[in-house]
């Protein structure tokens, strides 16, 4: 399932939305620039590498030796403005272009912001959890993103979403139900992070961060709803 557009317009520019975007295809360009040794330090420094604070300050990553400050804890934020190829960062700002606007319309520019840093780091410290010893970088914003759809299943579960669904090489497109489209996404999401955690999933994918987010995000579009309008 890949969404093409939703149905609910936004009543204000989502200026923070476009920063966002912004920044990380900004972030992505630098990569590009770099050496390629130049590039596994950066991932390595500023992804999230649970080990860096399981396994010791000092790590050997192929022939770099990297020496840790454990209390340095940026890269649980640092981390979601890294990607590993375009199809990664246009897959996630896509995402992000699809739902951010209207969550951003429901909590305001500076509230957006704050939240989506702290889905961020919510989707990371899950993943950190359950993978604590992993000396595998975790890169991408999808852990953040995967937190504005948590938001906007709250915000906006009849909503539309325009959906392209490919069967037998024949293009489908639809229009789903925001709830149904955002639930199928999260429980792929999380049975495929509990099969990588028995080893029948060699993905590399963090679908923790994923699961970590979405229900980060749920859980404070509840909490500001209850606070600031007094909904259910």
């Amino acid at each position: 399932m890949f969404p093409l557009r939703d149905t609910i317009p936004s009543r204000r520019k989502p200026y923070v939305m476009w920063a966002i975007i912004i920044t990380n295809i900004a972030v992505f360009i630098y990569e590009l620039l770099l050496s390629d040794g130049e590039l596994l330090l950066l991932i390595y420094n500023h992804g999230l590498v649970p080990a860096r604070y399981t396994k010791g300050h000092i790590l050997l990553y192929n022939r770099f030796l990297i020496q840790y400050n454990r209390l340095d804890l940026s890269p649980f934020v640092t981390s979601t403005f890294l990607h590993g190829g375009w199809t990664h960062l246009l897959g996630n700002m896509w995402t992000l272009f699809i739902f951010g606007d209207n969550v951003e319309d429901m909590l305001g520019h500076f509230r957006f912001l704050i939240y989506y840093i702290l889905w961020g780091v919510g989707a990371g410290f899950l993943q950190f959890l359950l993978s604590p010893t992993s000396q595998v970088p975790v890169i991408g914003a999808s852990g953040a993103i995967a937190g504005v759809m948590g938001a906007y299943l709250y915000f906006f579960p009849m909503s539309r979403i325009l959906t392209f669904i490919p069967v037998l090489f024949l293009p489908f497109i639809v229009e789903i139900p925001a709830f149904i489209f955002l639930l199928v996404w999260f429980f792929i999401q999380f049975f495929n992070g509990t099969f990588a955690i028995i080893g029948a999933n060699f993905s590399g994918v963090a679908w923790w961060a994923h699961v970590g987010g979405f229900i980060a995000g749920l859980y404070m579009a509840r909490f500001y709803s209850k606070k600031h309008f007094g909904y259910r």
